[in-house]
């Protein structure tokens, strides 16, 4: 990884942010992937390690969705040579990123004391549902039981009860995004001094350190508010989705007074002005019953018309392929049309990041299992009959001849 001191850097504002970081990943199905997959737009080398067998196990254009930008290679870390092999990569890797229950890398000889030993610079990131210590270390789960236990399924819903998201907040916001913090902040600590960390990341730490809004209701109540009755989940009128004349949704967020005013002036209806986050139970359900009746009497197509540019907060609840058709998505640069050469045509969601002198780009695609199995163990000093013994033994594999 270049020093601080380095002279790597792009003097043209055209670096990579990353570039010259390598990173192992042995994550699997879509929060670990995730996670590399934002070091690997951001420019390091990622090198995805599978198993010559069973594979990542993220089916199709899953897989493409959250691997692009990554090398991919296959060992089997059960095998003796695998796990040495793996071994010698990690002595020249910056990161490296595992999924699997604590106590599976160190019964493999994989452990972060094992690396770190032969690498001492290394930042070695677990994740896992419920993290390297504690009573719940070995339970499975996903995400439906880490928001569950962390109290915010419980939060997410109304009086009819909880509602499931398909946006795995566990998963993909804490734990994905949790990981790729840790790992960068621990980077940044080896570079100045030399030493890497383990990084231990809990998918339910995650999201229990998300609760702020139920954790400030908590403090100041001394309770948190029932399912649907908080000011997020349908408390204010203010804050809700209302049902148009065509059955679509519209999402109204006016929390603050500034907002509401606005909306008001908008819908014509300025006596409503005076009832803002009144505080009144009863107030709140009346207002909302006026508001979504009003709501009612057109399209949303006309709403979206009327409110859209009257500074109000309120937008139309739009499906994914209306999203990621918007002329504001299109022009960040959010939506990616690619073409996979084993999956066909994929839509995809760039970088959420844009800083000065970088611009997100793929690279490459998903790879294939063992695509580039050769190419990487050359790098790491493996000769052709070295190679071809770790093949014929089972011990790795490439794209074309799989264990």
């Amino acid at each position: 990884m270049p020093t601080s001191g380095s002279t790597d850097c792009a003097t043209d504002g055209a670096g990579a942010p990353l570039a010259g970081v390598r990173v192992l990943d042995l994550t699997r199905l879509v929060p670990g992937p995730l996670c590399t997959q934002h070091l690997a737009d951001l420019g390091a080398d990622v090198i995805k390690v599978e198993d010559p067998g069973a594979g990542d196990g993220a089916p199709g254009k899953l897989r493409a969705l959250v691997n692009r930008n990554k090398r991919g290679i296959r060992l089997d870390l059960k095998h003796p040579e695998g796990a040495a092999a793996l071994l010698r990569l990690a002595r020249d890797a910056d990161v490296l990123v595992e999924g699997f229950r604590p106590g599976v890398m160190q019964r493999l000889g994989l452990g972060y004391d094992t690396v770190a030993a032969r690498n001492p610079r290394i930042v070695y990131c677990s994740i896992t549902g419920y993290g390297q210590s504690g009573p719940d270390r070995e339970r499975p789960g996903h995400d439906i039981n880490y928001v569950a236990e962390a109290g915010i399924a419980e939060q997410i819903g109304n009086a009819h009860g909880p509602a499931l998201s398909n946006v795995p907040i566990a998963d993909l916001l804490a734990g994905a995004l949790g990981a790729a913090m840790g790992v960068l902040a621990a980077l940044y600590d080896a570079q100045r001094c030399g030493r890497g960390r383990h990084v231990d990341i809990a998918m339910a730490d995650g999201a229990l350190a998300g609760a702020v809004m139920p954790l400030a209701a908590l403090a100041t109540h001394g309770r948190t508010r029932p399912m649907g009755g908080d000011t997020l989940t349908g408390a204010l009128a203010c804050y809700r989705t209302y049902r148009t004349a065509d059955g679509r949704w519209l999402a109204v967020g006016a929390l603050e007074r500034k907002f509401w005013d606005a909306l008001c002036d908008a819908l014509a209806r300025p006596q409503l002005k005076a009832l803002h986050r009144s505080g009144d139970p009863h107030t709140e359900e009346r207002l909302g019953e006026e508001l979504a009746a009003l709501f009612a009497t057109a399209p949303l197509a006309e709403w979206e018309g009327r409110l859209r540019h009257a500074g109000a907060c309120a937008s139309p609840l739009r499906t994914l392929d209306e999203a990621l058709a918007d002329p504001h998505f299109r022009a960040r640069g959010m939506v990616l049309e690619s073409t996979h050469p084993a999956y066909g045509a994929v839509t995809q969601v760039a970088s959420p990041v844009r800083m000065s002198g970088f611009e997100f780009a793929l690279r490459r695609h998903a790879p294939q299992p063992g695509e580039h199995t050769a190419e990487v163990l050359r790098e790491a000093g493996f000769d052709a009959a070295a190679l071809s013994a770790l093949i014929t033994t089972g011990a790795a594999a490439t794209a074309t001849a799989a264990a």
